[in-house]
């Protein structure tokens, strides 16, 4: 791993909002209980994407890019690779600010107001909106203290065991390590792991999930297990997913935007924009554009 990706693993999965943070990002930005979500689908908006552009070294990786993501649902990022489904999925939650010579440009709106804010502080965005990456990264720590690393840092009040068990179960995977809680989190397997840093993320109760390719590393198992908390946890969270399985986009997402990938006039830029965005059910039964019909048949891929 090198150290960029390591400066933006830790800075993705080891924040968490502590009570001063949900009062909001800054002065301009409201994010307090009442914006939290409800159990059932609604038409709130959690995020408002505008003519969103993300530019490395000023040539754009994407462009374009308009859409808006509701609460309480699954969005799912697909296309084939190299369209910028990462890339994008990162301008949620400001981790694009770690990279130098990223810029991102538009408009990205977050319960109404401007994300990208001069007064809003990034690191307070990812304190509200959580990350799982594609591999498993659990801290050298015990499997308890995993989980109880953010309350601890934030001084969340209640009690810690409660908090870790309360978690763990969202995690769906209380049952599992209850009797050893005590050993390393590197001695679980893949899946377990990528369950554990889900339940990190959702112990200090974010706003949004995203998760980047989370099940891409692990087994048909422990994918249907993902598959499963995903559509649990929904009920208490916004969650975007990139994915390049369209099976699991098909089978746990409620809006799907579909992603390719263009070739300047050199043929040597390749820059991502989006085709198409609906519900999933529409996308993959009756698409507005052939591309995208194309692309979900598995015509191209």
């Amino acid at each position: 791993m090198t150290e960029q990706e390591r400066r933006t693993e830790e800075a993705g999965s080891g924040a968490a909002p502590d009570a001063e943070d949900r009062r909001g990002l800054s002065q301009g930005i409201a994010v307090a209980e009442g914006a939290r979500p409800q159990k059932g689908l609604t038409e709130e908006k959690v995020f408002e994407l505008n003519d969103v552009a993300v530019l490395y070294d000023g040539n754009p990786a994407v462009r374009e890019i308009s859409f808006d993501v509701f609460k309480n649902r699954i969005t799912a990022l697909i296309g084939p690779s190299g369209c910028g489904k990462s890339t994008l999925i990162r301008c949620f939650n400001r981790m694009n600010d770690l990279i130098p010579i990223a810029r991102v440009e538009g408009e990205i709106l977050y319960h109404g107001e401007d994300l990208y804010g001069p007064n809003v502080d990034p690191v307070q965005v990812r304190k509200l909106i959580g990350m799982v990456f594609q591999k498993p990264n659990p801290f050298p720590k015990s499997i308890y203290d995993n989980i109880a690393f953010g309350p601890r840092t934030l001084g969340m009040k209640g009690d810690m065991d409660d908090i870790v068990e309360r978690a763990l179960r969202r995690g769906a995977l209380w049952d599992e390590v209850k009797d050893r809680l005590d050993e390393n989190a590197y001695g679980l397997s893949g899946g377990q792991q990528q369950r554990l840093c889900i339940a990190r993320c959702v112990a200090v109760e974010p706003d949004v999930i995203l998760m980047d390719e989370p099940c891409s590393a692990l087994d048909p198992i422990s994918t249907g297990k993902i598959e499963d908390l995903m559509m649990e946890l929904k009920d208490d969270y916004s969650i975007v997913i990139v994915t390049h399985n369209m099976q699991q986009a098909a089978r746990v997402s409620d809006m799907t935007a579909f992603l390719i990938v263009e070739l300047d006039a050199s043929e040597k830029n390749r820059t991502g924009r989006i085709v198409e965005y609906d519900e999933t059910q529409t996308i993959f039964t009756n698409p507005s554009d052939q591309r995208t019909e194309d692309y979900v048949t598995g015509k191209v891929g």
